[in-house]
């Protein structure tokens, strides 16, 4: 007899995908990025990506101690040993359950009986029921692991981040400070120039609001530096403290950023391969489903020692056993089966969508990251420029301050001097940023 098993003990193969075009060019808003490159920056060791000493500790010490990194671990264990118990399921099932018993008829004397039987009872798996459970487990605990993959990967990239913006507050905390002693000190030359020089109340009066407006900036940046840095201690499971850290301009970012092939994202994004695993588990599920339509074959089988004669045995205790064989072939359900097999394709339907769904979001953040790094590159250029230009400005108004230059000139060419640095801060900043969200757009975090 020859029956066809519908597809049971298929495994799970990857579905085409098309990810040509996954990445658009920086400099070219009709055409796609186009790289064979297969060593991409998410294939890079963390280490290699941010070098910074202190930030490495910061990294490690997150890495040992962040509550959702233990917890992602402690799931994965959960699901390993699930898996375990779906293999067993492979092995006969033994059962020990002795019972023993004392009766009397009318005051007659006391009769005793025992029984000490062992169970077992065995399932054939020929239609791939257990076989199936199984590798939709396997799937399950890849998908675990991925996501604790996920979870080390975002932890880096926050880490990251937060320790960049304190170096990128803490310099603008000091071209603030710098900038505050600067206006303080012209607002005082304006007070001597109406003494000496005639100087009208209207330019003192400017010059020491604008000397205030800088002060009042400083108690801003403060705030926000102590916010980061609860917001980093978090990270790292510990109560809110200072955070050591290293100085703005002494950071070192890779500069070629590859991104290689678009299949790689699918091979280094853990998220995107834990969307794969799902669409592999619900694949698992459909032919479990399937399998549910054909017989189950179970083998039981008992051993006892036993004195009971409602057995045929007669005392002293004698052996007993017996073993049978039974098949269980469902006809009618109510529609049960087939509505669980239309439940399980529909499933794995939503599973394939939301998997090239991740694919399509993970091609967008790198092309952000990408235009994001391109973009601040070139306005830190051309921010470094208007600085060095206001700079003379300031130079050349201060020097002019006591011939013919204006109050108004020279609070003007103050303030756009401050804004220019602090600009240039954000672009290089925004730089820092882009890399950080680049090396988890392509699944970084490894060591």
């Amino acid at each position: 007899m020859l029956l066809s098993s519908c597809g049971v003990y298929n495994k799970y193969d990857r579905p085409t995908v098309n990810t040509k075009g996954l990445y658009r060019d920086v400099a070219n808003d009709l055409d796609t990025l186009v790289s064979a490159d297969t060593t991409t920056l998410g294939s890079t060791p963390w280490r290699e990506v941010f070098t910074d000493t202190k930030l490495q500790a910061l990294i490690d010490s997150a890495l040992e101690n962040n509550s959702d990194l233990l917890t992602a671990a402690l799931s994965v264990k959960q699901v390993e040993a699930t898996l375990i118990s779906a293999k067993l399921a492979f092995f006969p099932s033994f059962v020990f359950a002795p019972n023993g018993a004392l009766s009397s008829w009318d005051h007659s004397k006391a009769t005793q009986t025992y029984s000490l039987p062992i169970q077992a009872s065995w399932s054939l798996d020929l239609f791939g029921n257990l076989l199936t459970v199984k590798r939709a487990q396997q799937a399950t605990l890849i998908q675990a692991r991925d996501y604790q993959r996920a979870v080390r990967t975002s932890i880096i990239a926050n880490v990251a981040n937060c320790y960049y913006t304190l170096l990128m507050l803490d310099e603008q905390l000091r071209i603030t400070k710098e900038t505050e002693q600067l206006s303080f000190r012209t607002w005082q030359t304006m007070q001597d120039m109406k003494k000496y020089y005639g100087y009208n109340e209207t330019s003192v009066l400017s010059s020491k609001a604008n000397y205030l407006s800088v002060k009042a900036s400083i108690p801003e940046i403060e705030r926000q530096i102590r916010e980061v840095e609860n917001s980093l201690s978090l990270l790292l499971a510990q109560a809110p403290a200072h955070i050591d850290r290293g100085t703005f301009d002494g950071q070192k970012l890779p500069e070629n950023l590859r991104v290689g092939v678009g299949i790689q994202v699918l091979a280094n994004r853990p998220d995107v391969h834990a969307k794969e695993m799902a669409l592999a588990n619900c694949f698992y599920n459909t032919a479990n489903a399937r399998a549910a339509f054909y017989p189950g074959i179970t083998i039981t089988g008992s051993a006892a020692w036993t004195n009971s004669s409602g057995s045929g045995i007669v005392n002293p205790g004698k052996l007993l056993a017996s073993a049978v064989g039974s098949l269980t072939q469902p006809i009618f359900q109510h529609g049960r089966l087939v509505a669980g097999l239309k439940v399980a394709k529909a499933q794995q339907e939503q599973a394939y969508l939301a998997w090239q769904q991740s694919i399509l979001n993970a091609g967008s953040e790198v092309s952000n990251a990408l235009k994001l790094y391109e973009t601040s590159a070139k306005l830190s250029e051309i921010e470094a420029e208007r600085t060095e230009t206001l700079q003379a400005n300031v130079d050349a108004v201060t020097a002019l301050m006591t011939n013919g230059a204006t109050y108004l000139e020279v609070v003007t060419a103050q303030q756009g001097l401050l804004a220019s640095r602090l600009q240039k801060v954000a672009d290089d900043f925004n730089k820092m940023q882009a890399v950080v969200n680049l090396y988890y757009a392509l699944g970084g975090g490894r060591d």
